[in-house]
């Protein structure tokens, strides 16, 4: 049984996969669902309109997938308990310091300074942990620490709604700082206790392994990686949801408003989506560690597909529920099968830069994704039909992630790694 597994696994990562899980949590902060929530109030207090508060989101966004590459390479070169500070206290400036913005500008950097922290570093740390200290575990680790993601999706809006309307936008995010300074950092120092221990481990096995003759899977460099042709393949699948999902998440008020829902209709059933989402990732993280990764990603993509053609065709209500049921589907799959990709293709030697080029890739998309989504519907574009297009865009992709792994079947990639190659 599934929860067997993992409470299997529990009883001896227990503080591990508990670091999995705070990190994940706590990066809600700098995620879209959150700034979201706070984003009408910021509009309100700037005079901003829809479309500049949208271009300060996604200057601010680009901003950091343009510097993650570096930040977050970095975690393969540091030890992962100040590494895991420092990004800790980049979040608690960063929500200091957006309570002392007083104009576009400023909010801009403020806006960077969340997200690379929040969504960029801190969600980095969470998902590279899980895939580099875990092997035959790795599926189910890195679904144990999505979770995190999850709960903060299902909890964290609520009470940001309620805080804003008691203390105002402001001092919600310096309650944020607050929280952060005096629970998270805590609680990592004391979960990472003992961790070099740990670590010292893996890099020990990480070399045995990738000099023995059965190993099948060998730690590729970044700069390898981004010369072989199957990466550029696997990037649109890659993105797809991280696009698609953003923008339908930002825009689901236009949609609903377009087809004649009620905002608390579709709104509410996000408990949906997030139980879904749990649910599919207590099975995911067991099926990825039974039949790995790299059988999973060809079919990656099927619930995208039919979400975007439910939520397209269909103008009744309880088209909702299928839709959500589907996104919740796709969610609980994409962290423990994308997050297992690289480490079952790449190693986990510099899996830490390797998956920051993914991380930055996938900030950038969800920056891309909602203003796509809103300059195709100021053309005329009905919201419905854009949908549609993603649908034919998902399944392309999925063909493209198809090609991608059967070239790999017929081209393995555990050659051997040029000499002299850096991350």
């Amino acid at each position: 049984m599934p929860l067997n597994a993992y409470r299997e696994l529990l009883s001896t990562n227990r503080r591990l996969l508990g670091f999995g899980f705070v990190t994940a949590l706590y990066s809600s902060f700098g995620q879209t669902y959150f700034i979201g929530i706070v984003g009408p109030a910021i509009q309100r207090e700037f005079g901003l309109s829809h479309t500049l508060w949208g271009m300060v989101y996604m200057i601010g966004t680009i901003g950091s997938a343009a510097l993650l590459p570096w930040t977050g390479g970095l975690i393969d070169r540091f030890v992962l308990r100040r590494y895991t500070l420092a990004a800790c206290l980049l979040l608690v400036f960063a929500c200091a310091y957006i309570t002392t913005t007083t104009g576009p500008v400023t909010l801009v950097l403020a806006i960077f300074l969340l997200r690379h922290a929040g969504q960029g570093l801190i969600s980095h740390i969470s998902i590279t942990s899980m895939a580099r200290y875990f092997d035959r575990e790795r599926g189910r680790a890195i679904a144990f620490a999505s979770l995190g993601f999850t709960v903060g999706e299902a909890l964290l809006p609520i009470i940001a709604v309620f805080a804003i309307a008691l203390i105002g936008w402001r001092w919600t995010y310096g309650a944020a700082a607050v929280l952060i300074g005096l629970t998270v950092i805590p609680t990592v120092i004391w979960l990472l206790k003992g961790h070099d221990t740990v670590h010292s481990r893996a890099i020990e096995v990480s070399k045995t392994e990738n000099h023995t003759a059965q190993c099948t899977v060998r730690s590729w460099t970044r700069r390898e990686v981004l010369r072989h042709y199957i990466f550029y393949f696997l990037m649109p699948g890659v993105l797809a949801f991280s696009m698609i999902g953003t923008a339908l998440f930002f825009h689901h008020l236009n949609l609903a408003d377009e087809k004649g829902w009620s905002h608390a209709w579709i709104t509410g059933n996000y408990s949906l989506f997030a139980a879904t989402t749990v649910v599919t990732l207590i099975f995911a993280g067991t099926l990825v560690d039974r039949l790995t990764a790299i059988r999973i990603m060809p079919y990656l993509l099927s619930p995208l597909v039919l979400a975007m053609i439910t939520i397209g065709l269909i103008d009744s209500m309880w088209g909702v529920i299928p839709y959500m049921l589907l996104m919740g589907i796709q969610s609980g799959f994409y962290f423990p099968v994308m997050s297992a990709l690289w480490a079952e293709l790449y190693g986990v030697g510099h899996i830490g830069a390797i998956k920051s080029l993914n991380a930055s890739a996938m900030v950038l998309s969800s920056a891309i994704g909602p203003v796509l989504m809103g300059w195709l519907a100021d053309l005329g574009v009905p919201l419905s039909t854009v949908c549609l297009y993603f649908a034919v865009y998902s399944a392309a992709a999925a063909v493209l992630v198809f090609l991608a792994l059967r070239i790999r079947k017929s081209q393995p990639l555990d050659v051997p790694s040029p000499s002299g190659t850096s991350a």
